[in-house]
């Protein structure tokens, strides 16, 4: 369900919750906050083959993409919207490191000048000047007081194993608890929100998130919700048992695919639209490219990092 978010002043921005006869989180006073500081060029741990998100996702759109990205790891030229993505999700996340009467836009807007001068030289010029960075932050305060908000923790590792043996495992931007415990899953967008009919695409990421909640902790999300902050929409569903249940053997149908083809690496590609965006066209075959040579599929020696990015 797409939600239009009036814009309202971040000085009486009305209180945000779960959903609407759920109160927003409010922990005791001596409640840790969530410092979570996050790290531009993260250093992720060596474990072994599993599914993140955006690795089912290449699977599903290429499965010579996922070879790429999960098995060769050949590098990526980032584009000025993932630059100014990850920026704005560092933002977002150290804002609610402070304490709540700090989460204002002056400060907001600090902490961009202080993301954007960690950056490399190479990612600064694609980010250039900050002025499309700043108004995805304002959008940000548009939607939502932060002030009132007490997460239980911003950019969350999140992983388990199923039953099947499949792992899961991934970063959450935001993970909501209200006093009775019913949890929220929030994820930011620097872009804008799907037209109805990809709805259910783009609450794909999310549903992966439910399920490893579900399954590592027993819980189900009471909400999920994806903030678009490029329109200033919010798209939230209500996930169910039954629903994660079927989407559990989505993905363990994707696991036995990608494993099917990963003694001999038949991973093939799979033009189409993505393709224009591609950083790997000078290597693949629907480009007239040939492959590299490969590697082989990651053993317990040699594991899969699995790195887990964010489409802006």
């Amino acid at each position: 369900m797409i939600e239009t978010s009036t814009a309202v002043p971040a000085a009486t921005a009305s209180t945000t919750s779960l959903a609407p006869d759920v109160p927003a989180p409010r922990p005791p006073q001596d409640a840790p906050r969530p410092v979570t500081p996050r790290r531009l060029e993260p250093v992720r741990p060596r474990r072994r083959p599993a599914l993140s998100p955006s690795r089912a996702g290449d699977f599903k759109q290429c499965p010579l993409l996922y070879r790429f990205r999960a098995v060769d790891r050949l590098p990526e030229q980032r584009s000025a919207a993932q630059v100014r993505g990850i920026v704005v999700h560092a933002v977002l996340e150290r804002l609610f490191g402070l304490d709540p009467p700090r989460r204002v836009p002056l400060r907001a807007h600090a902490l961009l000048e202080e993301v954007a001068g960690e950056l490399g030289a190479e990612d600064r010029a694609l980010l250039g000047d900050l002025t499309g960075a700043a108004a995805l932050v304002d959008a940000y305060f548009a939607m939502e007081d932060p002030r009132r908000l007490h997460p239980e923790a911003c950019e969350v590792f999140l992983e388990t194993e199923l039953d099947s043996g499949v792992g899961l495992r991934g970063y959450v931007d935001r993970l909501d608890v209200s006093p009775e415990g019913d949890v929220r899953i929030v994820d930011y967008k620097t872009g804008s929100a799907p037209r109805e009919v990809f709805e259910a695409r783009a609450l794909f990421q999310l549903k992966f998130y439910a399920l490893v909640l579900l399954r590592a902790r027993g819980v189900l999300p009471r909400q999920l919700r994806l903030m678009y902050l490029a329109d200033g929409q919010s798209l939230t569903h209500s996930p169910t048992r039954g629903e994660l249940e079927r989407f559990e053997r989505t993905l363990v149908a994707l696991w036995t695919a990608i494993l099917r083809a990963a003694p001999s690496g038949d991973f093939r590609p799979n033009p189409g639209r993505t393709c224009t965006w591609c950083s790997h066209q000078a290597v693949c075959p629907a480009f007239g490219g040939t492959p590299p040579d490969y590697p082989g599929w990651p053993d317990g020696e040699h594991p899969d990092e699995t790195v887990e990015t964010r489409p802006p």
